[in-house]
């Protein structure tokens, strides 16, 4: 797999999927070599109108502007001690889950601050805090709250994935060829364990 670099004396595929979270299916495949970034790819997976569920791992204030301008929405987990220069406070529910809900710039000034508003919420479940941006301005904090918890559908689908995939001997080495039979085992798969017709 010559076209897989990873590090020397290793080579490793990366799949980037987009997973539709509202029919539980996978969407959109892209294959690539091990050292591949993950961000680019929301631009390629996430269509605009559509929303992007996203972990913190793609927190980059500049592609949140970049998605802004290419009208795709995004609700993604960032960083609790990320600066946040408050435009407007918005009014929580005392005793709720929501502990802070403002539109802000995200990051530090001249270094990497959002150049267009953000939406930034934080709240509680099980004793936990969670931080998430989001460009969904028309949404309350609380629907913002539960779309970020629908991540956990992506997690369960990878485990499902990961578990029976079962794909550790190469048939091809080609990136046409590894694709082609990662898309033959799910195949097996979903008509194996009846989710397609």
């Amino acid at each position: 797999m010559h076209w897989a670099e990873y590090r020397e004396g290793a080579k490793k595929a990366k799949i980037h999927l987009g997973f539709d979270l509202n029919r539980g299916i996978s969407l959109k495949l892209h294959l690539t070599d091990g050292k591949e970034a993950e961000r680019p790819f929301v631009s390629e997976i996430v269509r605009p109108g559509q929303t992007g569920v996203l972990d913190r791992g793609y927190q980059a204030h500049e592609l949140f502007d970049a998605w802004q301008e290419q009208e795709i929405n995004f609700v993604c987990r960032t960083l609790e001690k990320t600066k946040k220069t408050i435009i407007q406070k918005h009014d929580i529910e005392p005793n709720g889950i929501i502990l802070y809900d403002a539109t802000v710039k995200l990051g530090t000034p001249k270094v990497n601050q959002t150049k267009k508003n953000i939406r930034v919420i934080g709240y509680r479940v099980n004793g936990k805090v969670y931080w998430v941006a989001t460009n969904r301005f028309d949404l309350s904090a609380e629907q913002i709250a539960s779309i970020y918890k629908l991540r956990w559908e992506i997690e369960n689908f990878f485990a499902w994935w990961k578990r029976h995939l079962k794909v550790y001997h190469l048939i091809a080495r080609s990136e046409y060829g590894l694709m082609v039979q990662i898309l033959s085992r799910l195949n097996h798969l979903l008509i194996a364990d009846h989710l397609l017709p």
